[in-house]
């Protein structure tokens, strides 16, 4: 069983629900370390500080913000809590929203929220609640001394919380140059569009495979075997110059011609532009 990451209660009104809050994703890419190329051995990280150029210990460590070019104010554990208002151990619910209306960009990191000792009928009614609602709740937390905003939804029989990014940390598209819609001519389109169709498919997590950790992985077996790795190999698609991007887009339709198109399509359900909009219509039911 995984450790809890954090624990405390989830609140909204006056109902509070003892949780504990679990890491929703897994990480299998395989972990390499620095070894120093003259004997294979692996190199150890030091912290040293730069005045008197020794090594410090984890113990002499504080946290510092620089307000000026190399000057400091040391943070102490006291400063974060003050900061931190007085609720730290509590998930606040702050509003429910249509997923529908939250941006994509909005969403990082999912967690899953398990029911504390003595908490399942309050959990279960919770996540039924939010479910039949639709909608998806808008929380905060605070999790390794800062505050986070959060997403909070109901997904198979969990209740579900994803880190999300304030407003102030997405980059506006203002301070972009993104291209005009003028100049596309409806041939051009009416192709693209074809092509989008004719690669559409239902939604299905397990067909889609990280091919390079695999590769990798092979790479590591043959070298512990000492021999050369076999290895699965994937055609480089050409680039899209603009010069022929209609011969690139009718060799496209051409190359899936033998998959299954508008027959499959027509049964394929529709997909929403949102993220959390489409998450919470597949796991509604």
């Amino acid at each position: 069983m995984a450790r809890a990451i954090w624990k405390g209660s989830l609140a909204f009104g006056l109902v509070n629900i003892p949780i504990e809050l679990y890491s929703a994703t897994r990480e299998h890419r395989p972990k390499f370390r620095l070894l120093h190329a003259k004997d294979e051995a692996p190199v150890r990280y030091e912290r040293v500080c730069q005045r008197e150029g020794k090594a410090v210990g984890w113990e002499d460590l504080v946290k510092g913000y620089e307000y000026e070019k190399g000057r400091f104010v040391v943070i102490t554990k006291d400063d974060f809590k003050t900061a931190a208002l007085e609720k730290t151990k509590t998930i606040d619910v702050l509003d429910f929203v249509d997923p529908n209306e939250i941006d994509e960009r909005y969403f990082e990191t999912p967690y899953y929220l398990q029911a504390a000792k003595g908490a399942d009928r309050a959990y279960a009614l919770l996540r039924e609640a939010i479910r039949e609602s639709g909608q998806i709740g808008v929380a905060k937390i605070i999790l390794r001394d800062a505050q986070h905003l959060a997403a909070v939804e109901a997904i198979g029989d969990a209740i579900v919380l994803t880190m999300m990014r304030f407003a102030d940390e997405l980059a506006a598209l203002d301070d972009f140059r993104f291209p005009k819609a003028e100049g596309i001519r409806p041939a051009e389109l009416k192709m693209a569009r074809q092509l989008i169709d004719n690669l559409s498919a239902k939604w299905n997590p397990t067909k889609y495979t990280d091919e390079y950790r695999d590769n990798l992985m092979k790479v590591i077996r043959a070298k512990l075997k000492g021999r050369p790795p076999r290895l699965k190999e994937r055609e480089t698609p050409q680039s899209a110059d603009v010069v022929d991007l209609m011969a690139r887009l009718r060799a496209s339709l051409e190359g899936k011609a033998g998959r299954a198109g508008t027959a499959a399509n027509a049964a394929a359900p529709a997909r929403g532009k949102k993220r959390a909009g489409a998450r919470k219509r597949s796991h509604a039911a």
